[in-house]
């Protein structure tokens, strides 16, 4: 998963050419528009909203809604309206601005920026799988590398590689196109977890994963330490050479919310060298679901936790259920952001959270998987996480995401919207 406003282009080769005249008009009126959505006190409202949260504070409970897959579902191939194949992308991320800002109902806020990535490649760990399917965002099976731990030396650390010409024009050319409009920013994110168990999945395959904790637990060990070490060498990496970008500001932080917070960065920030110690750190492991919370703590939670170090504030989980977790997962330095996937205990979550981590309750997308949504469904969904938070004085997300599909109807994302609001302020 990657950030909901994330722009970046993987050529080396721009020109101003690169986007037409005709292109550039469409862009500048879809940026007008996001300027002005931002320039509303509104934003501003929601934006210490989000800081009075993230900071523990008593507000009320914020909404975020991310259709990720779902976008394709809102916003078609035939309302695009640009024929470059770069404008076609920017054009994409203008209209879900306006869209959110618009039409969504949630907490998100519309900023004034236009973020543009690095251009770089990144090697893989000396071995990849090979995806079987997937097409059109469906399934996949794939075929693990790292068959035998007789490969091991076969090993790598990635290595980032970043075209500073290339992002240097891929700026200039979303100046030239609308930066009179929108601020134009340098902003990547590196990546999206750093929980590891991902890539040891990929690598080494799920099932074998899992039977390497009883057939081959000292190499399961010996792999972590190096998925571990390959991290931190990234991160080191990044940090010297200056790469990092903040997300202390509307980024999208963990498996859902934003990073706005007054407690990062650190004291001694210089203003433009962005350090781990002043960034969100975020860590999950949805693939060992299946495990026993006593095996999660011996091969997976100590590998995770020198990364987590690293960090200023931390968000751990994602769907995975953390209540039968929690007395390990408790023990990351700094946590400030846990997620409550629809599979954990709502009431049992609350009762550990209480009001000392924010309660990021992930909601039951299936509900607005089909033609019409299931609104009694949802409904009572949200109204137990909300008692439950009550009884336990928790500080309350609802996050709606991994909405694979939305039943071709956008209007579900708005109803859940309206639905979470409603009930926010009966319980209020």
């Amino acid at each position: 998963m990657s950030s909901p406003t994330a722009a970046s282009l993987s050529t080396s080769v721009l020109s101003p050419e690169l986007i037409q005249k005709q292109d550039r008009e469409i862009l500048r009126g879809l940026a007008g528009k996001v300027s002005e959505l931002a320039a509303r006190p509104l934003e501003s409202e929601k934006r210490k909203l989000w800081h009075a949260h993230n900071d523990l504070k008593p507000v009320r409970p914020l909404i975020f809604c991310n259709p990720e897959n779902g976008w394709n579902e809102i916003i078609t191939p035939a309302q695009i309206q640009c024929e470059g194949g770069l404008a076609k992308q920017w054009e994409m991320v203008l209209r879900k601005e306006i869209f959110w800002a618009t039409r969504m109902g949630d907490d998100r806020v519309t900023e004034g920026f236009f973020n543009i990535g690095h251009v770089y490649t990144e090697s893989d760990w000396g071995m990849h799988e090979e995806k079987v399917g997937g097409d059109h965002g469906g399934s996949y099976n794939w075929e693990p590398p790292l068959k035998s731990y007789s490969d091991f030396d076969k090993l790598r650390f990635p290595q980032i590689d970043v075209n500073q010409q290339a992002t240097s024009d891929l700026i200039n050319l979303a100046e030239l196109a609308f930066g009179d409009l929108l601020k134009i920013r340098l902003k990547t994110s590196w990546w999206w977890t750093l929980g590891m168990t991902w890539t040891l999945a990929n690598m080494r395959g799920l099932e074998r994963l899992m039977l390497d904790m009883y057939d081959e637990p000292e190499n399961l060990h010996r792999i972590m330490a190096f998925l571990r070490d390959g991290h931190l060498a990234k991160l080191d990496f990044l940090e010297k050479n200056a790469l990092l970008c903040a997300n202390f500001d509307g980024s999208y932080v963990g498996s859902g919310g934003f990073g706005y917070t007054n407690q990062l960065p650190q004291g001694d920030f210089d203003g433009s060298h962005v350090r781990t110690k002043d960034m969100w750190g975020f860590c999950e492991s949805q693939e060992t679901v299946g495990v026993a919370p006593e095996m999660f703590a011996e091969f997976i939670f100590p590998y995770q936790l020198p990364i987590l170090e690293r960090f200023g504030l931390n968000c751990y989980g994602c769907c995975e259920p953390l209540d039968k977790r929690w007395q390990h997962v408790k023990g990351a330095p700094r946590l400030r952001r846990v997620s409550v996937s629809p599979w954990a205990d709502p009431e049992v979550m609350a009762g550990q959270l209480g009001g000392n981590y924010i309660f990021s309750s992930k909601l039951n997308p299936t509900h607005l998987a089909g033609p019409a949504m299931r609104k009694d469904q949802a409904r009572a969904e949200i109204r137990k996480v909300l008692a439950a938070g009550r009884e336990h004085g928790c500080v309350i997300e609802l996050i709606m995401k991994d909405t694979h599909t939305i039943g071709n109807n956008p209007e579900n994302l708005v109803q859940w919207c309206a639905i979470a609001r409603e009930e926010i302020e009966k319980a209020s």
